[in-house]
C-alpha cells in the first residue's frame, strides 16, 4: 500500500529546529509541515508591520530554511509551512534573497487570500463576537488584521504545481499537515461527500493534530505525575513523524537515536489538546469525530493510528481578528522576610491610592504574585497571612491596563520613590519602563464560497 512519511516542523514562532534534521536525516520524511501562528503569533506580527511594511511575516522562517534546505535537497524533502502570517509574499522575498546570497534554489509557492479585514470593516456585516455574541460594531474602527483559517486545499495546489516550499498566511494548523497526504496519496478533498473520503480525511486531520505541537507530540511538556519523569534525553528530542497510508491509517513514530517517546500516553496527551469537542473538531476540509479513534501502541516509538471518523465541513470559515485595546505597563516588586506578604498587601494599597488621587485613567490594575498564584490563579488558593508573612520573599506583579498611552508611560514613575520610603527590606523593581500597546482579539466567522474566491497560489523562484 502506497504511504507517505510526513514530519512535524515548528510548533510556534521561535521554536527548536534541530529536531527537524533529524527527521530529514534519520527519519525518512517526504514532507515537513511547520506550523509558526497562533493567535498572540498574529499580534506580535502586526506590531512588526505596524514598525515595518515590509514585515509582518514569522522571521524564523529565513534562518531556519538557510540552514535546513541544503538538507532538505540531499534527502528529496518538501517543505510547508504558515510562516507567512500577515505577509506571504514578503516572507517568500525575504527567503528567496535570502536564498540568492548563498547561492541556493527553490521553487516556492505563495498562498494568499486569508485577509478579510476589508470583510470586517464594511458596514453590511455584522461578524459578531464568536462567544460573546457582541456586534463587531464596537472594535471596528480599531481592526487592523483580520484573517480567515484557509484549508488544505490552496497548499494541495502549489504541491501538484511543483513547489518545493510553500508559504501560507493563516490556513487551520492541522491542514498543514493534511495537504501533502491529499498531493502524495490522491485523496479526494474539494467536494468530498462519501463516507470513504471524509473518513480519510478525518484521519489526516488527526495525524496534523498529532504533529502540529513539535515535541508535544513526542513527550515534551508530557505533565502526567509521576510518569513525566520517564520521558527520556529532552535535551535531543525527536519531533514525530506520521507514515500515513493509502487507507488512511497512520504510523506515528519519531527519527531513531532521538529523545522524547512516542506511546499511547504521549499521543492521546497530545490529541485532546485544545479540543473542545472531541465529536465536532472542525476544521475548513473536515468535521473530525474522534470518538471511534484507536491508538495501537506498538512499542518502540510507534503507535498506530486507526478510526478516525469525518464529516462534510461547514460553509462558514472561522476568523481571527485584531483590534488596538489599549495600552499596559507592568511592574514586578520584591518584599523579603518578616511579614514579606503584609508588606506586599500595603504597597498594593499605596498604589492604588495614588492612582485613585492622581485620576489616572485605567480599566483594571491586575495583582498576581509569581510562585505563589501565577500559574494556577484561583485554582490553587493562597495559604492563610500567618503563613505568607513566613516566606522568605514574595514578589508582587501590577499590570496598569489604560486606554491612554500616556498613563502607561506614567505608571512606573509611581514606584521608585518607596524604595526608602515604602515597606521595610524592599527586594528591587524590575519593568518600571514596561509599556506596551494591546492587541484584542476578534474571533468571528465568515462566508467559506467568498473567501476561498479570493485566494490565490503564485510562484515563485527557480527549481532546485
Amino acid at each position: 500500500m502506497k504511504t507517505v512519511r510526513i514530519g512535524a516542523g515548528l510548533g510556534f514562532y521561535g521554536d527548536a529546529w534541530e529536531p527537524i534534521a533529524a527527521s530529514i536525516e534519520r527519519g525518512g520524511v517526504q514532507f515537513i509541515a511547520s506550523d509558526h501562528l497562533a493567535e498572540l503569533t498574529l499580534a506580535i506580527l502586526q506590531k512588526d508591520r505596524q514598525r515595518d511594511p515590509a514585515l509582518g511575516y514569522a522571521r524564523d522562517v529565513v534562518p531556519l530554511l538557510l540552514r535546513l534546505w541544503p538538507l532538505m535537497q540531499r534527502h528529496g524533502v518538501r517543505f510547508v509551512c504558515n510562516a507567512g502570517g500577515l505577509n506571504p509574499q514578503g516572507a517568500a522575498q525575504a527567503v528567496l534573497a535570502a536564498f540568492a546570497a548563498k547561492g541556493l534554489k527553490a521553487r516556492i509557492a505563495v498562498v494568499t487570500g486569508d485577509d478579510v479585514l476589508p470583510r470586517l470593516q464594511g458596514d453590511a456585516a455584522d461578524f459578531p463576537h464568536l462567544f460573546s455574541g457582541a456586534p463587531v460594531q464596537g472594535v471596528r474602527e480599531r481592526l487592523v488584521f483580520a484573517n480567515a483559517y484557509l484549508g488544505a486545499a490552496p497548499i494541495v495546489q502549489a504541491l501538484d504545481a511543483g513547489a518545493q516550499i510553500v508559504i501560507t498566511g493563516r490556513v487551520a494548523d492541522a491542514a498543514l499537515f493534511l495537504a501533502p497526504a491529499v498531493h502524495a496519496l490522491g485523496w479526494t478533498l474539494q467536494g468530498a461527500t462519501a463516507a470513504r473520503d471524509l473518513d480519510r480525511l478525518a484521519q489526516g486531520l488527526t495525524v496534523g493534530h498529532l504533529l502540529e505541537c513539535s515535541g508535544q507530540g513526542s513527550g515534551g511538556n508530557f505533565g502526567a505525575q509521576g510518569h513525566w519523569q520517564t520521558i527520556p534525553d529532552l535535551a535531543h528530542i525527536g519531533y514525530p513523524i506520521a507514515e500515513v497510508a493509502e487507507d488512511g491509517s497512520a504510523l506515528i513514530t519519531k527519527a531513531p537515536g532521538t529523545g522524547g517517546r512516542i506511546n499511547f500516553d504521549t499521543v492521546r496527551q497530545q490529541l485532546l489538546y485544545e479540543v473542545h469537542d472531541p465529536h465536532a473538531y472542525h476544521s475548513p476540509d473536515v468535521v473530525l469525530d474522534m470518538g471511534s479513534i484507536r491508538l495501537d501502541d506498538l512499542g518502540q516509538d510507534r503507535v498506530q493510528l486507526t478510526g478516525a471518523r469525518g464529516r462534510a465541513p461547514g460553509e462558514r470559515l472561522k476568523v481571527v481578528a485584531g483590534y488596538r485595546d489599549g495600552y499596559k505597563a507592568e511592574v514586578t516588586w520584591g518584599f523579603s522576610w518578616p511579614d514579606a506578604w503584609d508588606k506586599s498587601q500595603r504597597a498594593q494599597a499605596t498604589i492604588r491610592t495614588l492612582l485613585q488621587e492622581r485620576r489616572v485613567p485605567h480599566d483594571e490594575l491586575y495583582v498576581e504574585h509569581p510562585g505563589l498564584n501565577s500559574a494556577h490563579g484561583p485554582l490553587a488558593p493562597l495559604p492563610a497571612a500567618d503563613a505568607l508573612n513566613q516566606l522568605n520573599e514574595v514578589w508582587t506583579r501590577l499590570v496598569l491596563r489604560t486606554p491612554e498611552k500616556a498613563a502607561a508611560e506614567g505608571f512606573g514613575r509611581l514606584f521608585p520613590w518607596m524604595g526608602l520610603s515604602g515597606p521595610a527590606y524592599t527586594c528591587g523593581f524590575t519593568g518600571l519602563h514596561n509599556v506596551s500597546e494591546l492587541l484584542g482579539i476578534w474571533p468571528t466567522l465568515v462566508d467559506r464560497a467568498a473567501v476561498e474566491a479570493g485566494v490565490t497560489v503564485e510562484l515563485m523562484g527557480a527549481p532546485s
